[in-house]
């Protein structure tokens, strides 16, 4: 019998994700700055196929780096405030080597966070919004819409 082998999540898994575009299943995002946003798009992945959220890149797909204690508080955070029902997801760090600045051993590693976020099998998921409005969002192609 074949098993399959669990994906490692790891240096090599993000060089392959960063090497895609963004689009129904992958998103890359600089920083968590609005639990509301990250929400609609953790719900909108969920709703469609599932997919990954890499966090601590550019628009222009440069690794920046982030604190993955903070982003990761942003993200459960977000799930729990503003999804309906919660949203399944795994968060993990990933530490990348740092090219930008080899010479500085304490930055020798930066930090990434994956976000992998389950398809729903059950119901649609909703996004409360600052106004207390619920809304279903889905992906297209790279863009979080409302259903």
């Amino acid at each position: 019998m074949n098993k399959m082998k669990p994906t490692k999540f790891d240096q090599d898994f993000v060089n392959k994700l960063i090497k895609q575009k963004e689009g129904k299943t992958l998103d890359f995002k600089q920083k968590i700055n609005s639990k509301e946003k990250i929400a609609k798009t953790l719900g909108a992945l969920a709703n469609t196929e599932g997919g990954f959220i890499l966090v601590g890149l550019s628009d222009k797909k440069k690794i920046t780096g982030i604190d993955p204690e903070e982003e990761r508080y942003m993200i459960e955070s977000a799930n729990e405030e503003f999804c309906v029902p919660r949203v399944s997801i795994a968060v993990k760090e990933i530490k990348v080597r740092n090219e930008k600045y080899p010479m500085f051993s304490d930055e020798e590693e930066i930090s990434l966070l994956l976000v992998i976020v389950k398809k729903s099998e059950g119901p649609i998921i909703f996004c409360k919004s600052s106004n207390g409005e619920m809304k279903a969002y889905k992906r297209v192609h790279d863009q979080t819409l409302a259903v």
